[in-house]
């Protein structure tokens, strides 16, 4: 038996918007997209990117007997978090820093971990971190 590979499915605000950050920004391409889900990739990452956006919750005062249950609330865009295997993760970060496109807490660079990665991490336009690492 064999597990195969996982593409990390994110939940952001505005696809249109989110891809065009995944794009021009992190140096993926589009494999599809309809306006509310797209499937960009980059070499061998796949990332899935799923609207976001029912605010229908919002204002509700008895969550009790009117709970939220769409799956797609506008709450969850951004609570999300991937790791992203690579080669070169300091060729890489020099690309990412120079887009932008850094969490503040990568802003020294890739660091190595005690538990033997090498990694920095990155931060999409609705917050979801995306951590890029090296094995050592």
């Amino acid at each position: 038996m064999r597990v195969g590979t996982t593409i990390p499915a994110l939940p952001v605000r505005d696809v249109p918007t989110a891809t065009a950050f995944y794009v021009d920004r992190l140096g993926f391409a589009i494999a599809h997209t309809d306006g509310h889900f797209s499937v960009l990739r980059r070499d061998d990452a796949r990332i899935h990117l799923w609207e976001a956006s029912d605010q229908s919750w919002r204002g509700r005062h008895d969550l009790a007997s009117q709970p939220v249950v769409s799956g797609a609330e506008s709450f969850l865009a951004g609570t999300a978090s991937c790791r992203i295997e690579v080669e070169g993760i300091d060729e890489l970060y020099a690309e990412m820093d120079a887009a932008g496109a850094l969490h503040g807490v990568s802003k020294g660079g890739a660091e190595d971990t005690d538990y033997g990665s090498r990694e920095f991490h990155v931060i999409d336009v609705d917050g979801n971190l995306l951590t890029f690492y090296l094995w050592r």
